[in-house]
C-alpha cells in the first residue's frame, strides 16, 4: 500500500511537472460572457484544440525541415453540451479570412485589430516556437461570439507519442500515398508511405496521415480537415473501447501532458482529470465533427454568411446540429412576473431618468435568450440614456431566466445605473473588466419575445440548412467514408 501511494504521488508530480500553460494576461478582456449553469448545475463547455507545427527540438525531424515560428495545422472548436452526452467539433480552416483582434506580443505590446487576416496568423503572431495560443483563442471568440473555456495545444512530438501510447489508430485512405506526396519538394514519386485502404498508424505515419494534403483529392486543406476529423473520431473511439483503466490512461496521460500547452484553467492534473471525466458519458454516435459552410476567395476561404452565423447561434443555444435541445436542463419553473422594461421605439428612444445618465460608461449587450432582436432593443435603451454600447450580440448560453448586469472591479456604481433601466435585473460581480448586460427571458417576455410573438414564446435559433450539416460525421462512422475533398491530385 505504501509503495502504491508513493508511486501514485510520484506520477502525480511527474504529470503536473509536464504541463505547460500560457500567459493568462494575453487573453483578451473583451470576451463573450461565460455560459451560465442551469438549476441542475449543467453547463456547456467550449474547448479550442490546436495542433502546432512548431519545428523546435525533436519536432524538426517529425515535421520535416526547420521552419521558424509555429502555425496551427489543426484547429477544432469542441462544444460539449450541457447534458454532457453530446459534443460537436467544428474545424476552422487555417486559411479562412477572419478579423484578427488585438493580441499580446512576446514583447508585452498589444497589436491593433486587423481585418481580412488568415486565421493561421493568430497562432503564428509573435514568431515564437511556442506559438500564440492566447491570440488564437481571442480570434475564435471574436469569430464566433462564443466564450472559449479551455485551450489545448499539442505539438508534433506529443501527437506522435500519444498515438503510440494507444497502440496505434485505425485509418483508411481511398488511394495510396507516396513519398513525393508527403514531401512535394522531393522531385519524384518515391515509395509508398501509406497504402490504400484500412490500416493502423502511429508515430510518424499517424502524423503523415493527419498532415497529408497532396496526392489525394484536390490537395486542399478541406480534404485534410476531413481526414483529421476521421482520425479524431477513431482515436477517441479506441480509447473509450479500451476502457478508462490505468493500463490505458497512464501512458496516454504521460504522453499527453508532455506535449500540451494549456490555458491556466487546465494547468494541473486535477483540472485535466475533472475535465476528462466530465465527458465520459458522450456516446460516439453523438460526438459529431463538422466544417462550417465555406467558399473559395482566391486561394483562401470565406466562411459563408448567414450559414456560419446560424451555426454559432445553434451552439450558443446548446442545440445539436440536428436540432435537439441538449441543455441538460429540467423543465424550468414559470418565471415570476417582471416589471415591464422601458418601452423602445425604432424611431425614437425613450427619455432617460435623471439617475441613469450613462455618459462615459461602456456596456456590452448580450442576448441570453433564443428570441431575436433583443440585444438591439436593449442597446437602443442604453444609447438613449447616453451609455456607450460596445457590442450587441448573442450570449454563449441562451437559457437565462433573468437579466444580469455583470460588472468588473470599480464598476458597481455604473452597473447600478444600467440595472435601473432594466427592472428586475440582477447585479453580479465578475472577474472580467467593464460592464456586460446579459438579457434574460424576463426581458424577452416584457418585449414580446423580440420577434412579435406573444410574450413567453421566444423563437428558437435558426434551423441549420441540410447543406450545412450534410458532411458532418460521427465518431463511429465508417473510417473509410468522407476522407477527401474534390477530384484530381
Amino acid at each position: 500500500m505504501v509503495l502504491l501511494v508513493a508511486g501514485g504521488g510520484a506520477l502525480y508530480l511527474l504529470f503536473n511537472g509536464n504541463i505547460k500553460s500560457f500567459d493568462p494576461d494575453a487573453i483578451s478582456t473583451d470576451r463573450p460572457p461565460e455560459a451560465q449553469a442551469d438549476a441542475n448545475g449543467n453547463k456547456p463547455v467550449n474547448v479550442l484544440l490546436l495542433g502546432s507545427d512548431s519545428r523546435s527540438g525533436s519536432n524538426s525531424d517529425l515535421g520535416g525541415g526547420d521552419s521558424e515560428g509555429a502555425r496551427s495545422d489543426t484547429t477544432i472548436l469542441l462544444h460539449v453540451y450541457a447534458d454532457h452526452k453530446h459534443a460537436v467539433g467544428i474545424s476552422i480552416p487555417r486559411n479562412a479570412l477572419v478579423t484578427l483582434p488585438s493580441c499580446k506580443l512576446p514583447s508585452g505590446k498589444w497589436t491593433k485589430e486587423k481585418t481580412g487576416a488568415l486565421f493561421n496568423e493568430a497562432f503564428a503572431l509573435g514568431g515564437t516556437t511556442e506559438g500564440n495560443p492566447a491570440c488564437a483563442q481571442n480570434t475564435v471568440e471574436k469569430l464566433t461570439g462564443i466564450r472559449v473555456d479551455h485551450t489545448i495545444v499539442v505539438d508534433f512530438q506529443g501527437f506522435s507519442t500519444m498515438t503510440k501510447a494507444v497502440d496505434g489508430v485505425d485509418v483508411c485512405l481511398p488511394e495510396a500515398i507516396y513519398e513525393g506526396d508527403i514531401n512535394p519538394n522531393l522531385g519524384k514519386k518515391g515509395k509508398v508511405v501509406l497504402p490504400m485502404g484500412k490500416q493502423k498508424v502511429d508515430g510518424q505515419l499517424a502524423l503523415d496521415y493527419v498532415r497529408l494534403r497532396h496526392g489525394i483529392g484536390d490537395g486542399s486543406d478541406i480534404g485534410r480537415m476531413k481526414r483529421q476529423q476521421a482520425f479524431m473520431g477513431s482515436l477517441i473511439s479506441k480509447v473509450k473501447k479500451q476502457g478508462l483503466s490505468p493500463t490505458t490512461l497512464l501512458p496516454l496521460a504521460n504522453a499527453a501532458t508532455k506535449s500540451m500547452t494549456v490555458d491556466p484553467g487546465l494547468d494541473s492534473v486535477d483540472k485535466l482529470l475533472s475535465f476528462g471525466l466530465s465527458m465520459k458519458n458522450i456516446d460516439m454516435h453523438d460526438l459529431k465533427f463538422l466544417t462550417p459552410r465555406w467558399q473559395y476567395h482566391g486561394e483562401n476561404i470565406d466562411l459563408v454568411h448567414p450559414n456560419v452565423d446560424n451555426l454559432w447561434a445553434t451552439l450558443k443555444a446548446d442545440r445539436t446540429i440536428d436540432g435537439q435541445d441538449a441543455t441538460g436542463q429540467a423543465e424550468a419553473p414559470a418565471a415570476s412576473p417582471a416589471a415591464p422594461a422601458a418601452p423602445v421605439s425604432t424611431t425614437a428612444a425613450p427619455p432617460a431618468a435623471p439617475d441613469t445618465n450613462g455618459t462615459g460608461i461602456k456596456v456590452a449587450v448580450y442576448n441570453g435568450t433564443t428570441a431575436n432582436g433583443l440585444a438591439g432593443k436593449a442597446g437602443e435603451t442604453l444609447k438613449a440614456a447616453k451609455f456607450t454600447v460596445t457590442k450587441t450580440t448573442g450570449a454563449p448560453s441562451t437559457n437565462h431566466a433573468t437579466t444580469l448586469v455583470e460588472y468588473g472591479s470599480g464598476q458597481k456604481a455604473n452597473a447600478e445605473k444600467v440595472a435601473a433601466l432594466f427592472p428586475g435585473a440582477t447585479l453580479t460581480p465578475s472577474s472580467a473588466a467593464g460592464i456586460s448586460l446579459v438579457l434574460g427571458k424576463d426581458y424577452a417576455d416584457a418585449n414580446g419575445g423580440g420577434t412579435g410573438a406573444s410574450p413567453g414564446t421566444p423563437a428558437p435559433p435558426p434551423t441549420l440548412a441540410p447543406a450545412d450539416t450534410a458532411d458532418a460525421r460521427s465518431a463511429d462512422d465508417d473510417i473509410c467514408a468522407n476522407t477527401t475533398y474534390g477530384s484530381g491530385g
